[in-house]
C-alpha cells in the first residue's frame, strides 16, 4: 500500500549511530542488575536494552506490514502464533511475547528480528512434509531471538570497527528479510568487518541449532524434524545455482546436517503421526495463494483418487478451497459441510463455510454457526472476524461493531478487524468513526503522519460528540509522540 522503505532505511542508520555513539555506561550497568538470566545473550545488554529492542521491532513489524506481502487470514495467524507459542512456553530467556507471522512468498526463508518478531516465507510451510520440520525452523529462529544473536551481533561489530556500524545495521537486517539485496549491502562493508561477521554468524547458527533442537524435542516434537529438514534442502539445492533465500542466511554445510543428526540422538525418538492441523495449514495456502484454482482443483482430485496424501480430509479441504476459488460454490458447499459434521468445531471448515454461505446467498446460515461458536470462543480471531463480516454483509452494523470493539480490547492492534470496522462506518455513513478507524490502520503501518490526518478529518465530522473529540486530540498527541521515539532511537 506504502512504500516506506526510505523511512526503514533511514530508522536503521539512525540506530546504528545511536549505537555506536550513544549508551551511558552506568546505566547500562544498572540495568544488568536488574535483568541478569543465566545465557550466553547477556552480553548484548550492553549494546541494546530490552526496551530498546522492542521499540526497534515494532517499528519494523509495522514497516513490514507496508512493505511485504503479509498474509493477513486469521486462520493461519491462528495457526502459526499457535505453533510457534508451543514452542515459545518451552523456551529460556523469554523476556516479551512473540509474534509469528508468515509473508506470502515462495522462497524457502524464515527469519527473526528484535521484540521477538518471527516471519515465515508461505513456500517454507508447504515444502516442509511434517510439522516438526516446520516447527524446528520456528525453533531455530526462536532460539536467535532468546539468545539475542542480533544485538550481540550488533555488539561484534562495535568491537571490530565502530565506525560501520550503521552500515552493518542496516545491511543485516536487510539480509534477514531480503537475503539478494542485504547480501549485497554486506559486501560493501570492510573486509576486515566483513569477515568477522560471517564468523560470527557461524558462530550464532551452531547456537541456535543446539538450542533449538533441544527446544523441539522439549516441546514434544520429533527431534530429528531439524536434521530430517537440513537434508531435504541440501539434497535439492546441492547443485543449484541460485539457492534459496534461507541457505543465504543459514549456511547448510554437511557438518552441520551431522551436528544436528547427532544432537537429536540425545533425545528419545518420537515418531508423529501427521499433524490435521498444519496439513489443512498446508492445503490453505496452496489452494487460496498458490497457482490457479483448475491447476488446484485437477491436484487436489489426483491425490485423492491415487490416495496420496497424508490425512483425507486435508485433501478434500485443499479441493473445497479450489472449487471456492474456481467459482463452484455448490460443490465447495458440500465438501466443507461433510467435513464440518466430522469435526464440527474446526476453525480452517468455520472459516471457509462462511465464505461459502456469503458467496451462496446464504448469510443467515453463516450468522446461525457463528453465533453459537461465539458463546464458546468469545474474542477468538477466527470466530469474531467472520461473525462480524456476516453481521456487516445482512447490515446488521450495530452487532457487527459491537463484536469488533469487543475483539479489539482483547486484541489490540487487530489490522483486519480495524479494516472491517473502517468499511463498516463508511457503510453506516458515519464519517467520523470511519476516520478514526482508518487512521489506526495507517499507525499499523508506521505512516503516523497520514494516521494524523485521517484524525483531525474525522474529528471535523464529529462537533457534536465532544468526547470523542477529546479522544482523537489524545490519540494524535500518541501518534506524534511515537513519531519522535522513533527518531530518538
Amino acid at each position: 500500500m506504502f512504500n516506506l522503505k526510505p523511512m526503514l532505511i533511514a530508522l536503521l542508520l539512525t540506530l546504528g549511530t545511536a549505537v555506536a555513539t550513544s549508551f551511558n555506561a552506568s546505566a547500562i550497568n544498572n540495568y544488568n542488575n536488574k535483568n541478569k538470566l543465566p545465557d550466553i545473550g547477556i552480553s548484548a545488554y550492553s549494546v541494546l536494552s530490552i526496551d530498546k529492542e522492542l521499540q526497534i521491532g515494532q517499528a519494523m513489524m509495522r514497516q513490514l506490514r507496508a512493505s511485504q506481502p503479509l498474509i493477513q487470514d486469521p486462520v493461519l495467524l491462528e495457526y502459526i502464533n499457535h505453533l510457534g507459542n508451543t514452542l515459545v512456553k518451552n523456551a529460556q530467556g523469554v523476556n516479551y511475547a512473540f509474534e509469528f507471522f508468515i509473508i506470502n512468498n515462495n522462497e524457502l526463508n524464515a527469519f527473526a528480528f528484535f521484540g521477538g518478531h518471527v516471519g515465515i516465507h508461505s513456500g517454507l510451510i508447504t515444502t516442509a512434509d511434517t510439522e516438526s520440520e516446520l516447527a524446528s525452523v520456528i525453533a531455530h529462529e526462536i532460539s536467535h531471538v532468546t539468545q539475542r544473536h542480533l544485538a550481540r551481533r550488533l555488539e561484534s561489530q562495535s568491537q571490530t570497527q565502530s565506525l560501520t556500524m550503521a552500515a552493518m545495521l542496516s545491511s543485516v537486517l536487510l539480509t534477514l528479510i531480503n537475503p539478494t539485496v542485504g547480501m549485497a549491502a554486506l559486501s560493501a562493508s570492510m573486509a576486515a568487518t566483513q569477515q568477522a561477521s560471517i564468523n560470527y554468524t557461524r558462530g550464532n547458527e551452531k547456537e541456535a541449532d543446539r538450542v533449538g533442537i533441544t527446544l523441539l524435542a522439549n516441546s514434544g516434537f520429533n527431534p530429528q524434524g531439524a536434521s530430517n529438514f537440513f537434508s531435504k534442502m541440501s539434497a535439492k539445492y546441492r547443485y543449484a545455482s541460485k539457492p534459496p533465500a534461507m541457505l543465504l542466511t543459514h549456511p547448510l554445510p554437511e557438518s552441520r546436517i551431522a551436528d544436528a543428526r547427532q544432537r537429536a540422538l540425545n533425545y528419545p525418538a518420537r515418531p508423529l503421526p501427521p499433524s490435521l492441523d498444519f496439513e489443512l495449514t498446508k492445503a490453505r495456502l496452496k489452494a487460496r495463494y498458490q497457482g490457479d484454482a483448475k491447476s488446484n482443483i485437477i491436484y487436489y482430485q489426483h491425490q485423492l483418487k491415487k490416495n496420496r496424501y497424508a490425512i483425507k480430509a486435508a485433501a478434500q479441504y485443499g479441493l473445497a478451497l479450489s472449487y471456492f476459488e474456481n467459482k463452484q460454490t455448490k460443490q465447495a458447499l458440500q465438501l466443507l459441510e461433510t467435513l464440518k459434521q466430522q469435526d464440527n468445531n474446526n476453525l480452517f471448515y468455520i472459516d471457509a463455510l462462511t465464505d461459502v454461505y456469503l458467496a451462496n446467498d446464504q448469510a443467515s446460515s453463516a450468522i446461525k454457526m457463528l453465533e453459537q461458536l461465539n458463546l464458546f470462543m468469545p474474542n477468538n480471531q477466527v470466530v469474531s472476524l467472520n461473525y462480524a463480516n456476516a453481521l456487516l454483509s445482512v447490515k446488521n452494523y450495530d452487532l457487527a461493531a459491537e463484536i469488533l470493539q469487543d475483539f479489539l480490547l482483547v486484541n489490540p492492534g487487530n489490522f483486519i478487524a480495524y479494516d472491517i470496522l473502517t468499511t463498516l462506518y463508511r457503510s453506516q455513513g458515519k464519517k467520523g468513526l470511519m476516520h478514526m478507524n482508518k487512521a489506526e490502520v495507517y499507525a499499523l503501518l508506521g505512516a503516523y503522519a497520514k494516521a494524523a490526518d485521517e484524525l483531525q478529518t474525522g474529528y471535523t465530522f464529529l462537533e457534536d460528540q465532544p468526547l470523542i473529540q477529546k479522544r482523537i486530540k489524545a490519540r494524535i498527541l500518541q501518534f506524534q509522540e511515537q513519531e519522535n521515539r522513533l527518531k530518538r532511537l
